[in-house]
């Protein structure tokens, strides 16, 4: 069992937990992920490693709260325990001097930008980060990524905070003046597509964090498949990090897509089996 050391809510529905997992924290690098189940029927859910704190035997995991095991998680208190919290997994991210690195976030994706930041600046590399959000309010971690960039820019749907429109239109401004020599980018699925297709055109290495559904985080279910440079990778241990100029993107969203639409019909095949039940009595 795996204890709840702090919590904090850092945005609108979104958490940050420490929890002590000793040999996790001594072995984890920025880049990889865990893998929790609250308890023995819970389903496995991977998330970032934010930070961790050797001595004390500390992992810090951000997450938003966006579905039942997210939620049941939230639900807990300091001090309660999850049943399995797994890692480190996935290869960290390859940190050395690249020169200018333009570090893009969006949504909940500010979480696992922030440790790869953290590492590729105190190699000496020159942080702009630009961070996407559908409005000001739903912006996490600035104080953090202000301390870790060199340059730190928005943008928002509804023009809240920063620039009023997309992370690419602040993108297509910095990189016609400045020089990039890397990319790295997290967040929604369309958003990194749409940026290695930006840096494609300019031919800047970019390194896109895949998401794709994940369960056991060992390679052997093959839910987290994704095709890159036309052979199949799983994200779980051949990533979670790929070339996103790489990446079959359509293949990608597809897969999302079909996984999204069998959870919905999981989720109204319980409600009508509830309804029924209820029906009967």
């Amino acid at each position: 069992m795996y204890k709840i050391v702090s919590k904090q809510e850092v945005g609108l529905k979104v958490q940050s937990y420490e929890i002590y997992a000793p040999e996790i924290a001594k072995n984890a690098k920025a880049g990889q992920f865990i893998i929790f189940r609250i308890d023995d029927k819970g389903e496995r859910v991977p998330l970032t490693i934010v930070s961790t704190n050797p001595q004390e035997g500390l992992v810090r995991i951000i997450f938003q709260e966006t579905g039942k095991s997210t939620e049941h998680l939230a639900s807990l208190c300091k001090g309660d325990c999850i049943r399995d919290f797994v890692g480190p997994l996935g290869h960290p991210t390859e940190i050395k001097k690249y020169g200018t690195v333009i570090a893009v976030a969006g949504g909940v994706g500010v979480a696992e930008v922030l440790p790869v930041i953290k590492v590729l600046r105190k190699v000496g590399n020159k942080i702009i980060t630009v961070v996407g959000a559908r409005s000001k309010d739903l912006i996490i971690l600035e104080n953090e990524l202000r301390q870790e960039s060199d340059l730190l820019l928005f943008a928002t749907n509804d023009g809240t905070y920063g620039v009023r429109g997309f992370v690419t239109d602040v993108l297509r401004d910095i990189i016609s003046k400045e020089k990039s020599d890397m990319m790295y980018v997290i967040g929604p699925v369309s958003m990194m597509q749409a940026v290695a297709e930006l840096t494609r055109e300019k031919r800047i290495h970019t390194l896109v964090s895949l998401n794709p559904i994940m369960l056991d985080g060992t390679g052997m279910c093959g839910a987290c498949r994704v095709t890159i440079d036309g052979k199949m990778k799983f994200a779980c241990v051949d990533g979670p990090e790929f070339n996103g100029h790489s990446v079959n993107w359509e293949e990608l969203v597809s897969r999302l897509a079909l996984f999204k639409d069998l959870e919905k019909i999981s989720v109204n095949k319980f409600k009508n089996e509830q309804e029924h039940k209820c029906y009967r009595k």
